[in-house]
């Protein structure tokens, strides 16, 4: 596949490349439709499909790939298309079906090409690598279908063949070339098999991550097989012919100096305490029994237990790193810690969320560089552990002599108490066991609370029986993003905050509206909004992932469903929401749902927030709340303007100047820019604090523009905001108001004892926020099926 011209040869099979990606993307946009991301993608994989190939071809002196090369041609143009439909899928709507079948197509070829190629005689060195490189970049582009769903963890197992090239570039020795083996093939082919079965969304996530963990186990232990290869070779240099001698002017390190860094290794990753108890300089001078009993093991087992307790005691320690790791970040963002059960989904939620403040191509960079680093630890910890069993074993009379005279100190030091005591420590083990009860607790807590899911007095109530006190009136529910007790109650920018909240008092009342405040406590904190939501709406405490997720597949009633049921027109104004929402349709059951998509916007966004507060309210009010005739409506409003970073922050315009939103162009760059919370955390409370008056002030300016006698709004916080605002253990609650021109809206929730106006006291009542569902069914004349 080439010709000469002017004297030089032009390759064909880079070309076909190039434009067979393009007909195949042209083809997909026409049957299921590519956006501009998913063009994009696909066309620079196929130039870059086309570049490599030609350098190859040149490199090896051949004029183009033979029969099987071909075949591995049609694979790596179906893996540029996948991953142009991978890209659209980031950003926009996702061809399940069309992505499996290419992909899937792909890994089949893949049993094709080998054959052919001994077959017909024509393997060779070009063709093995054009087939790797194959494999490895499919895998890559499924591996970043899957991590939205399954965590960016996922995001390893494409990345271990690069990071295996790169690292080569550091380590000459690294680049040896390896035998092919039979098992590293099939270990390549499950990593395709499992991300395309993983990407079709046809099994239970618990499931789909037990397989692609499994997947990940033994792509290391793969990688694993090659450094045992080159590891004994890596003071010889490499000609070019393949062959190799020793160099003796190649610098060695010496075995006493690997050792030292092997135990000094293992030693920090074991004495490290959970985090969520604190660090300091002494938890390094402690003494792991963990490590003890690893030597004392690894000196009297023979060679083969050896080896695969000092393995697998390498990787436990490198999992619970990891968790570690974890729990931090959870503690950070939302004072709790990491749940291995049911919390990876909040990974790919937190590379979305920090894509929104840096861009997404550098959320995606620092998701890799932290799969990357996590892949690192899984695989340097069982080296060390194997160095440290192999030299106890060679050294038995040592290492036990050390092992009895620390275990002596450790076990002297672990019945005093004081500062003695801190020297025994017993910390990776601790964490092992608190993570095994923490997975027990959950599975236990699966069926508590799918007792509670199903005891529900209202589940079969009649429509007229719910509500009667409401009857012709619209209910917003409004969720104020970040609204916590820090913003009204003891902070330096709380001040503020609480003038624009007595000012909104004061106008309230002059036009008409009385309002009670209080505080609720919310299931979470920092973040996690979606588990207040479902806990006000459905009466149950819903504080994990795992209860939101068992909670979406039930048929609890929420006030949306019970709404609905009585007549009214229901509806969700998420404008945070980027895609579909499937799962939330079925279980809320809405009539209609605004998102980013369909809010009519056209406008700059802020930060976080698609649109301005401002905008989210007019558009709902023109849409949902025009005069003449129609159904009252139930709606959840979320206002996300007050969403970390909290900037740049919009500024109120005349709401007749409103229009689609475009008269707020050029606002985002004349705000101030995101503020650092570590090295600048007063200007991020200032930034905070300053979102939340913003929306409460405009909230209040809507009220007061457009009044309506039969309007009735629920106004509170999801969460505190994070900690880098709060502070340390600043509780879970957050500020509710009702606010309603009728009367007896007050009257019927005076026995609440809520106060007066917009801000709430210190000694304001506080609630659970689960109780606010069956509280509002029974105040306005709700009853349950059988009462009378």
């Amino acid at each position: 596949m080439e010709r000469v011209h002017a004297g030089r040869r032009v390759h064909l099979a880079p070309a076909a490349g190039i434009a067979g990606t393009v007909v195949l993307l042209a083809v997909l946009d026409a049957t299921v439709g590519l956006g501009p991301e998913g063009w994009l993608a696909g066309v620079l994989c196929g130039a870059g499909l086309a570049a490599g190939l030609d350098a190859a071809l040149v490199r090896h002196g051949v004029g183009g790939p033979g029969p099987a090369g071909v075949i591995t041609l049609v694979r790596a143009v179906l893996a540029c298309a996948v991953a142009g439909l991978v890209a659209d899928a980031l950003v926009g709507s996702r061809a399940t079906v069309t992505l499996v079948a290419l992909a899937s197509v792909a890994l089949l070829l893949d049993l094709v090409d080998g054959p052919v190629a001994r077959r017909t005689g024509t393997t060779s060195d070009l063709g093995a690598r054009f087939d790797m490189e194959s494999d490895a970049f499919l895998i890559a582009v499924l591996s970043v279908a899957v991590a939205p769903v399954a965590g960016v963890w996922v995001l390893a197992i494409g990345a271990m063949r690069y990071l295996f090239v790169a690292a080569g570039r550091l380590v000459p020795w690294l680049r040896r070339p390896v035998a092919p083996r039979r098992s590293a093939k099939l270990v390549a082919a499950v990593q395709g098999v499992v991300l395309a079965v993983a990407s079709a969304d046809v099994l239970p996530l618990v499931t789909v991550r037990v397989a692609l963990a499994a997947a990940l186990v033994l792509l290391v232990w793969s990688f694993a097989g090659d450094l045992r290869v080159q590891w004994p070779l890596r003071h010889e240099a490499i000609e070019p012919d393949g062959s190799a001698y020793v160099d003796p002017a190649a610098p060695t390190v010496p075995a006493a100096v690997l050792t030292v860094a092997a135990v000094g290794g293992l030693w920090l990753a074991l004495v490290l305490p959970d985090p969520l108890d604190g660090l300091d300089n002494g938890d390094l001078l402690r003494i792991p029994v963990e490590g003890l009993l690893l030597v004392g093991l690894a000196a009297l087992l023979p060679p083969l237990p050896r080896r695969l307790l000092a393995a697998t005691f390498g990787l436990l320690a490198g999992v619970l790193v990891v968790l570690r790791a974890l729990d931090t970040g959870f503690d950070t963002v939302l004072d709790r810690p990491f749940h291995v059960l049911s919390d990876w989904s909040y990974l790919g939620k937190g590379v979305g969320v920090l894509g929104d403040s840096i861009g997404h191509p550098a959320a995606v960079a620092v998701a890799a560089g932290a799969a990357a680093l996590t892949v690192v630890v899984l695989v340097v910890l069982p080296w060390l552990a194997l160095r440290v069993a192999r030299v106890a074993s060679e050294h038995r009379r040592p290492a036990l002599r050390t092992v009895l005279t620390l275990g002596v100190v450790w076990a002297l030091c672990s019945v005093f108490a004081g500062p003695a005591a801190h020297v025994a420590s017993a910390a990776s083990a601790g964490l092992a066991v608190d993570t095994v009860d923490q997975v027990r607790a959950d599975y236990a807590d699966r069926r508590t609370f799918a007792a509670q899911i199903d005891d529900d007095a209202y589940a079969d109530a009649p429509a007229d029986r719910l509500f009667p006190g409401l009857r012709g009136k619209d209910v917003l529910l409004v969720f104020v993003e970040s609204y916590g007790r820090v913003a009204v109650n003891g902070a330096w920018f709380s001040p503020a905050i609480d003038d624009v909240l007595r000012t909104g008092t004061r106008r309230l009342s002059e036009a008409g509206y009385d309002a009670r405040s209080a505080y609720l406590t919310s299931p979470t904190y920092g973040a996690g909004s979606w588990l207040a939501h479902s806990t006000f709406q459905s009466g149950l405490w819903v504080d994990s992932e795992q209860r939101y997720d068992q909670l979406l597949g039930s048929d609890r009633q929420t006030l949306t469903s019970l709404f609905e049921r009585a007549g009214w027109r229901t509806v969700f104004d998420v404008p945070a929401n980027t895609t579909d929402w499937p799962e939330g349709a079925d279980f809320y059951g809405y009539d209609q749902m605004y998102d980013a998509r369909t809010s009519g916007y056209a406008g700059p966004q802020f930060g976080y927030a698609s649109m301005p507060d401002q905008y989210t309210l007019d558009h709902f009010r023109r849409t949902e709340l025009g005069p003449g005739p129609r159904k009252p409506v139930f709606a959840e409003l979320d206002l996300v303007s007050s969403h970390h970073p909290w900037a740049p922050l919009p500024h109120e315009v005349p709401w007749s100047r409103l229009g689609d939103g475009s008269v707020f162009d050029g606002m985002p760059a004349q705000g101030a820019p995101e503020a650092d919370p570590i090295s600048d955390p007063h200007a991020v409370q200032r930034a905070y604090g300053q979102s939340i008056e913003y929306t409460m002030r405009t909230l209040v300016s809507w009220l007061v523009r457009y009044p309506d006698p039969d309007r009735v709004l629920i106004v509170l916080g999801d969460h505190q905001p994070h900690s880098y605002v709060t502070g340390d253990a600043p509780g879970h609650d957050v500020p509710v108001s009702v606010i309603a021109q009728d009367t007896a809206v007050a009257r019927r929730i005076r026995d609440w004892g809520w106060q007066p106006g917009l801000l709430p006291s210190p000694t304001a009542p506080v609630l659970p926020m689960e109780v606010m569902r069956n509280r509002l069914l029974d105040a306005f004349g709700s009853s349950p099926v059988g009462a009378r």
